[in-house]
């Protein structure tokens, strides 16, 4: 519920701002859009760590419980918008924040309690089946967004109502604290240096893809400079400042055991490659091969993600299987070789024709599923399993943190990357297309030199992109009705941007390919399977000569000269480690 409502809205976008009588995609409504789509993203990314650390504290349990509670609430809230126009669009941003935070204490502790409850040999099954279900709800968001919308756009808020009511009432009923709590001072300067670093370099890629003065994008703007500078050294003074204090919001000293920091870092990688993914496929469906086939672009989002489906499945087929796979065999032969073949089926996208054999796209996007689910589920017990009990929601949050973030750098980095492709190719080829057809050579040649974002945002959100272009000149009005027939049919847009945009999608699938390379070598060095089991009372174990993992203790690192006296002992092992969740 908590992932499939980050996608939900995308394909039913046009649908709500239709509701509320705003046009997203003129100059000074694309804030709103950027913000209902990409806001609940960020909120997400920037509380999962606190969320986390506040259940290490106060119960995961009972912080997950009030998480259902918060995001039934602010479903019902947005379903109810009173308001249209701007106030219309603030007051979904608004509870869509509300919405985050409730979808955040879902997020931050889910992991954490499965890792509480069970065995070290079944967390790889366990943990695969929550990933999945939360990564394939992803893309179970496109279709499910589109039935609803089509309906009434409503509905894609009202359909958590009934689903949260039962996970809250469940979860009060059901599920039980296991790990021991520990009270502690909450760290409130890390918290808010925390969010403000994060937060500041968020809004600042994701406004990236925005057009600044007379470039494509917003990357010469001193404001999102700014940000990414000023986010990055509040980080850098949030990871010094966590390290002086003696109950910090997350142990710095977790990223000195290598199975949880190369975990953690292949899991950015991988994101940053998954990431927008999603995005750059419906566009490619939606404003080309679909229209091409016949699809009337209002449908086109839609039906984009039902041939998406095959990603979808390769998740839940994969996922599972390599969770019970790797609880057997080890985490890194599984979670490397899905990087490795996701690499290679971004390879295969990035040759296909832009009018592609159906066929061949589904085998590839399957492949792409499959390889994605055989990393998600092992690297996930991996992380978990690498940390003390006393640590997991805190831990689960990090992760939950860098896998979020890497969906918002993928988001502005592949749109970037995307839009100066085609800023160097689009004006030409627009232009020439449009006065082919009548358009006089001044309008033809201003509207080839918009922001190709908004040409992008029409083809996702399935408004027609020519006709979005040229209604603002009035000149559709004024052109013989062959011409206008043409022009905002189903063959013209896409035959014009088939070759800008293809250039775009193989400068996109390079990068996306890079990065899961890069994620598969970081993954490769993970060493293998490390075990954290956190028993106050047993006897200590001296990690084996080839580790190079550190102890953690409750209180920080121990240096290497004490590891054989950690009172928590931490182990790795290829086989399977005894005891439950809490060691």
């Amino acid at each position: 519920m908590a992932t499939i409502d980050a996608s939900i809205v995308i394909v039913a976008m046009p649908a709500i701002f239709r509701g509320i009588g705003l046009n997203p995609l003129t100059a000074g409504n694309v804030t709103y859009l950027l913000w209902m789509i990409l806001g609940y993203l960020l909120v997400q990314s920037v509380l999962v760590v606190t969320l986390g650390r506040l259940g290490d504290m106060f119960g995961r349990v009972k912080i997950y419980n009030l998480g259902f509670v918060v995001f039934t609430l602010a479903s019902i809230a947005l379903s109810l918008d009173p308001l249209t126009g701007t106030h219309g669009a603030m007051w979904l941003i608004g509870w869509r924040f509300a919405q985050a935070f409730g979808g955040a204490m879902l997020m931050a502790n889910s992991a954490a309690i499965l890792t509480d409850a069970f065995p070290a040999n079944k967390r790889g099954m366990a943990l695969g089946v929550n990933q999945i279900a939360g990564i394939s709800g992803q893309f179970v968001g496109l279709l499910l967004g589109g039935l609803l919308a089509a309906v009434n756009w409503r509905l894609i808020f009202w359909v958590n109502v009934p689903i949260g009511l039962f996970g809250t009432i469940w979860a009060y009923r059901s599920l039980r604290e296991i790990a021991t709590t520990k009270r502690a001072k909450i760290d409130w300067i890390g918290n808010v240096m925390f969010a403000v670093g994060l937060g500041a370099l968020l809004i600042a890629i994701t406004n990236g893809i925005r057009p600044y003065g007379g470039h494509s994008t917003g990357w010469m703007n001193p404001l999102i400079l700014a940000g990414l500078i000023g986010g990055v050294v509040m980080l850098i003074a949030f990871c010094v400042y966590e390290t002086k204090i003696a109950e910090p919001m997350f142990q710095m000293g977790l990223f000195k055991i290598r199975a949880f920091a190369a975990g953690n870092l292949a899991s950015l990688l991988g994101s940053i490659a998954r990431g927008g993914l999603q995005f750059m496929l419906v566009i490619w469906l939606a404003g080309i091969w679909l229209p091409l086939h016949g699809y009337d672009f209002t449908v086109t989002p839609l039906w984009a993600g039902i041939y998406m489906l095959p990603l979808t499945a390769g998740f839940l087929i994969a996922g599972p299987v390599s969770g019970i796979l790797s609880d057997k065999y080890g985490p890194r032969l599984f979670a490397t070789s899905g990087l490795l073949l996701a690499a290679l089926c971004f390879v295969g996208l990035m040759l296909l024709p832009v009018v592609f054999p159906y066929w061949v796209f589904a085998l590839l996007i399957f492949g792409n599923g499959i390889g994605s689910g055989l990393f998600a589920s092992p690297n996930t017990s991996a992380i978990m399993s690498a940390v003390p009990a006393s640590q997991r929601g805190s831990a689960s949050g990090m992760r939950s943190t860098f896998q979020n973030s890497g969906m918002a750098l993928s988001i502005g980095i592949f749109f970037s990357l995307m839009i100066a492709g085609l800023a160097s190719s689009l004006p030409r080829t627009l232009s020439s297309g449009l006065t082919a057809q009548g358009v006089p050579a001044s309008i033809a040649t201003q509207v080839s030199h918009l922001p190709p974002v908004s040409t992008l945002f029409a083809a996702l959100l399935g408004y027609n992109p020519v006709k979005n272009l040229l209604t603002p000149s009035g000149i559709l009005s004024k052109l013989p009705a062959h011409n206008v027939a043409v022009l905002t049919g189903t063959q013209f847009f896409p035959h014009l941007i088939s070759a800008p945009f293809h250039h775009g999608l193989v400068i996109v699938f390079t990068a996306a390919a890079i990065m899961a390379v890069s994620g598969a070598l970081v993954s490769l060095l993970r060493g293998r399977q490390f075990y954290y089991d956190d028993v106050a009372d047993g006897p200590a174990v001296t990690l084996p000569p080839e580790s190079t993992s550190a102890a953690i203790s409750p209180n920080g690192p121990v240096p290497s000269s004490r590891k054989a006296d950690a009172a928590p002992a931490a182990r790795r092992d290829d086989a399977h480690a005894p005891g439950g969740g809490g060691g």
